[in-house]
Parts: structure tokens; sequence; C-alpha cells
């Protein structure tokens, strides 16, 4: 027999919220589809200057100056359409945005399949570029860009170059209708006054029994305690973060992580590595997925300032590595020029015999990269209201940078050799090392009104160290 209730006893008992977690996982897959055009855009030229330079379409075939405009060319794209994706999210929303980025990126992909000149190459690459800047700007998740990246590198194992653009419409058309049934942003509809339908939309992604409302709150708190004024800036809060979140991007992009992926395989030829090229992209692919899965899982652990020391320099000793090797060991074709080159290495059915000593390269391009610890940080340290400025600035900068190494890299190398672009980028790696032990704030277990106030009065100590002390 049961214990009759007593005057202890609940007559109602709260169940805890529940979330549902399966409508917002498929919100987010289909959201991060968009991405796809980023990492997979982005180092198209990578295995596909190698197949167009031996190829038999002469119009099709690239100086060094073409070459490089086909590499860099994207980057320009991907600055305005960074630009575009801020007016866009704040106008249409974020869902509408990523469709949108649909447009340019299937035309784009289309161009590139049927390319028959040079110019045609040139406006898919950059339409892909705009595609690519919105959804980077609309979806910052760095792990599935690295993602798709890697399916870049491993479809071009297997794929024609024309197909492999081909490939790229499929993520891009699945996103589309996917987003079609998928409910517009909670915040988006707080910002325009549609209190209705953001609480609508947070019912449908967390799921009726959750504690929806509760979210909602803390949204609409959120959204009106952002706006700053153009006077602000001028205050250490807003100004000291947003200098950090630039120059962070900024050295980022001067590590040559963009023109190294971009012109991956070409620099493999370059530095005569024994295994076969295509092979050697897939593998840094996925050695590069991992160190960013791993550094995510580390973050909360090793603390975010430990893992930019680490990657800076794990940086430093792969440029460093790259630059002793590419000035010592002499180039296997003579006096031949970079497309000379690629067109005789490429058009040969046999490549050199197994050498240990060519695995630098293939083991130092997997340790340039400072991950996704940089992205965490901007989030982490710039103030609400003037997060929309700054990322806008942070975009820009970045992009431009991008566009302006990948442009020189190629000449650079036909003019003094390989070990020059990476002789500078060890440097930029030493700086960005100076730079972190300098300027980085640790953030790991900080609160936000924590990282405000060491912004704001410049000293080490948080709040809970003044709760101690009084």
């Amino acid at each position: 027999m049961e214990d009759s209730p007593d005057e202890n006893t609940a007559l109602i008992k709260n169940k805890p919220a529940q979330i549902r977690h399966g409508r917002l996982f498929l919100a987010v897959f289909s959201a991060v589809l968009g991405n796809f055009t980023f990492g997979f855009a982005l180092v198209f030229p990578s295995p596909v200057i190698p197949q167009l330079q031996k190829g038999e379409d002469p119009r099709l075939q690239m100086d060094i100056h073409q070459i490089s405009w086909f590499g860099s060319v994207f980057t320009l794209g991907a600055a305005f359409g960074g630009i575009s994706a801020m007016v866009l999210n704040d106008r249409v929303g974020g869902k509408i945005s990523i469709m949108l980025s649909g447009v340019p990126s299937v035309v784009g992909l289309l161009v590139m399949g049927a390319a028959q000149n040079f110019w045609m190459l040139l406006w898919a690459r950059f339409l892909t570029g705009i595609a690519g800047g919105i959804t980077a700007g609309s979806i910052p998740v760095y792990v599935s860009e690295i993602s798709h990246l890697l399916a870049l590198y491993a479809l071009g194992l297997v794929l024609p170059w024309r197909w492999l653009a081909v490939a790229g419409e499929i993520p891009v058309v699945i996103m589309i209708i996917l987003l079609c049934f998928m409910p517009t942003s909670p915040r988006y509809h707080v910002m325009k006054g549609n209190r209705a339908k953001a609480v609508k939309s947070l019912e449908w992604l967390r799921g009726p029994s959750s504690d929806y409302l509760t979210e909602f709150n803390k949204i609409e708190r959120s959204i009106n305690s952002q706006g700053a004024k153009w006077s602000d800036l001028k205050k250490p809060l807003y100004y000291k973060p947003i200098l950090i979140s630039v120059f962070m991007r900024f050295l980022q992009q001067m590590t040559g992580i963009t023109p190294i992926l971009v012109y991956l395989e070409p620099i493999f030829h370059m530095t005569a590595i024994s295994l076969e090229l295509k092979y050697d992209a897939a593998l840094v692919g996925v050695v590069r997925l991992m160190s960013v899965v791993i550094a995510a899982s580390l973050m909360d652990k090793a603390g975010r300032k430990a893992l930019l020391f680490t990657s800076g320099f794990l940086m430093y000793i792969a440029t460093l590595s790259m630059t002793m090797y590419t000035h010592k060991t002499p180039c296997s074709h003579g006096n031949l020029t970079v497309t000379e080159g690629l067109k005789s290495t490429y058009g040969g059915s046999t490549g050199p015999a197994f050498d240990p000593i060519t695995l630098i390269t293939l083991i130092s391009s997997m340790f340039m990269c400072w991950g996704p610890i940089t992205l965490l940080l901007m989030s982490e340290i710039l103030p609400l209201g003037a997060r929309g400025v700054a990322s806008g600035l942070c975009v820009g900068v970045s992009w431009i940078t991008a566009f302006i190494l990948t442009q020189l890299f190629m000449h650079v190398v036909e003019a003094y050799g390989l070990f020059a672009p990476f002789l500078f980028f060890c440097v930029v790696s030493v700086v960005n090392i100076i730079f972190t032990a300098k300027c980085v704030p640790e953030t790991k277990g900080r609160t936000l009104e924590e990282i405000k106030n060491y912004f704001r009065t410049g000293r080490t100590f948080t709040i809970l160290d003044l709760n101690v002390v009084r």
C-alpha cells in the first residue's frame, strides 16, 4: 500500500523543461550546408589549376598572372559578400540571407562547370566568393568550413574539374529546399518588433515542453541592451577589444593560411614531394579537421591563450621548416617557370621516387593555422553594442589581406623562390606569439561582466577577485 500524501507532499509536480533537439538540429544542419560554399569554393583552385595546365584546351591554360587572379579573386567576392551579409542580416534576417547566398553560388558553379575561357573562370570565382562571404557572415561555424574544405580535396581525387563544380551545387540546392521549411530567427523577429512570431519560432525550435518563454525574455533583454554611439568607440571598453579582434584576424591571414590552402597542390609540386599530390592534399584536409576538433574540445580546459601560444609556436616551426627546406632544396625543374613546371609534372604519368625528406612539406602544411580560437575570442571580448561594426571591420580587413597575399604569392614565388613567402610567414608567426603574450586577454572562466571590467579599467583582476578582497 502506498503512503498517503502528507502536508509536505507537493500537490503539483513540476516537470523539468525539455528541449526538443530534432528540429533544432535540422535547422542548424540546413543552415550550415551554406558553409559548404565557403570551404569548397575557397580551395577550388588547388586541384583545378594542375588539371587546367595539363589540359588540351589552350583557352583555359593560364600564365602566372592569370593563376594569381584565379586564386585571389574569390577573396574580393568574400569581402563584398561578408559586408553585404551585415546589411542583409539586419534587413531580411539570417535565414533569407543564407538562402539568397544560394543564387551567386549556383550561378557561379554553373559558369565554372561550363567555362570556355579565362574570364568565365574569373567571374565564377568572384560569384562563389560573394556566396561564401554571405554564408560565412551569417553562419560563423569554423569546423564546418574545414570539413567542407576536406570534402573538396577528397572529391578532387575522383572528379574532373568540371564535375567538381557540379558537385558543389548539390549541398546548395539541398540547403535552399530545407530552409524553405525552417522558421525565421527569433532574434530577428524581436529586432523587428514581432514578439508573437519570435515566441512561435522559439516554440517550434525548442519544443512546447521547453522553457522557451524564459529564453525569449533573455533575447529581448539582450537586444534592448545593445546599441552604441560612435562617440562610445573612444572608450577603452569598445576600442580595445575591437583593435584586438581586428589585429587577430589580420595576423591570422598574414600567416599565409589562404594562399597555402588555395595553392596547396601547386606548392606540393614545387617542393617535389614524392607522394601523389592529390592524395597529399586530402591527407592535409583530414589532419587539419582533426586538429580543429581537438582545439575546440580543449578550449574550456586548457584556456584560449594557451592554445593560441601552442598553435602560434607550431606555425612558427612549420613555416621555419618550409623556409629551410625550400631554400636548401634545389628545384627539380631547373629553370622552368612555375606554369611550365606544372605542365611538365602533371603531364607525366610517373612521379619521382619516394624520398622521406619531402614529407617536410606535407607535415608542415598541416599545422599552418590558428584554428577556431580567434573566432571564439572575438565573440567573447567584443561588446554587444559594437559587435556589428566590429564584425564588418574584421571581415573587410581579413579578406582584403587575404586577397593581397593570394594575389602576390605566385608572383613572389616566380621571382624569388618558394622560400621567400614562407620566410615572411615565419616572421609573422613570431609577431603572432608576441601579440598574444602582450595584448590578448585570457577569457577562460570569465563572465561577460568580468571581461568588460578588464577593458574598462585595464586591470588584470576580475570582479570575483574584488569580491574576495571585500
